[in-house]
């Protein structure tokens, strides 16, 4: 039951959402329970390959080039040093890599290229592979399908009807066929939103009933609480209770049985208790790590530390799903393959000018 009937339109998802806490909290544990193992908890890390300098002006970001903020630009990281730190997030607990970069929409170009095989080289590491890079069509989808790519981050962030008080270069049809491209490719679909951005509640179960409306609902849903940077548009949010995101967490949880709900940005302001709360309404992932993309989050210790406190066990990757088999790709074997050539041509031709000594040339 990838959605509860029973709650299918946005009238029956605010009668939810308002519902006692207590009382919704024990319906999404007893859901939950249900369709998940309680104890288990995906550990995932969130990295940025490439940071800030994005064109567009959503109002939560500090990587938008037009905002005045703390965050440097950094071109694309090397395959190796993504690498190295996906080595680093399994060793400390994480199964599953989300790779993140501050782009508008995936280009067909050598920073896509060197994307494909920061994909094939993860999934190598029996790591999970999520990424979110912007708007794509359908064949850069499948170049990731075919190179490993397990999930596709695409945030809807709020309800159609708030969207445009927050973003205005790009529309929320466009998220919507980015999601669609992931599906048509066979890349399972991360989405979800942020509160605290001063939307109302209709608009966080706005958020909800897209998803709702959706042929194929999202396989994980994360919901994050906004963490206000000085220099963005809404730098002066005053920051949400705990509350409300337990609030949210459940009701996505009741609405979505199947889905992974993922604890995401957020948690620094919340407390053990409130995490825990969270958990038992139905969250079941975090992102790991002291940092999500550019703001702050809990340390691992931090972290290992709370499992242990509350029971938890870290989820395996692959739980909900086979695998992904990584393909060579096409346009990166051509390429290596003219590398190559040129290569050799440059090292016979060394060789041939080895014994070359220019004519000596006498002027009188």
């Amino acid at each position: 039951m990838k959605v509860n009937p029973a709650y299918n339109t946005k009238e029956s998802l605010l009668e939810l959402y308002n519902k006692p806490l207590l009382e919704l909290v024990f319906e999404a544990a007893t859901v939950h329970r249900q369709f998940h193992n309680p104890r288990e908890v995906q550990m995932s890390s969130l990295l940025s390959i490439k940071t800030g300098g994005c064109p567009e002006d959503c109002g939560y970001c500090p990587q938008a080039a037009r905002y005045h903020t703390d965050v440097e630009a950094h071109k694309l990281m090397t395959v190796d040093s993504v690498i190295e730190q996906a080595k680093n997030a399994k060793a400390n607990g994480s199964s599953r890599l989300c790779m993140g970069a501050a782009w508008r929409e995936v280009r067909d170009n050598k920073d896509f290229d060197n994307v494909i095989e920061m994909v094939q080289a993860v999934n190598d590491l029996d790591m999970e592979v999520c990424c979110t890079l912007g708007m794509m069509n359908e064949d850069q989808a499948k170049r990731l399908k075919n190179a490993g790519l397990f999930a596709y981050n695409h945030n809807l962030d709020s309800s159609k009807e708030f969207y445009g008080d927050v973003i205005s270069t790009r529309e929320y049809e466009d998220r919507l066929n980015t999601i669609d491209n992931a599906r048509k490719a066979g890349i399972t679909v991360c989405s979800g939103g942020i509160i605290g951005m001063g939307e109302a509640i209709e608009d966080r179960v706005g958020l909800l009933l897209s998803y709702m409306e959706m042929e194929n609902p999202p396989e994980s849903i994360p919901i994050n609480a906004l963490v206000a940077v000085e220099g963005t548009p809404l730098e002066d949010q005053k920051p949400i209770e705990q509350w409300e995101m337990i609030r949210m967490v459940a009701t996505t949880r009741i609405a979505f049985p199947e889905a992974t709900v993922r604890l995401s940005a957020g948690r620094t302001k919340m407390t053990m208790e409130g995490q825990a709360l969270c958990f038992m309404a139905g969250a079941g992932s975090i992102f790991a790590g002291d940092k999500l993309l550019t703001t702050p989050n809990p340390e691992f210790n931090e972290d290992k530390e709370m499992f242990q406190i509350l029971g938890l066990i870290p989820k395996e990757a692959f739980a909900d799903g086979e695998k992904p088999v990584s393909k060579p790709d096409p346009i990166i074997e051509a390429r290596k393959e003219k590398e190559a050539q040129r290569a050799k041509e440059l090292a016979e031709a060394k060789i041939a000018s080895a014994g070359f000594s220019p004519r000596k040339v006498t002027v009188s």
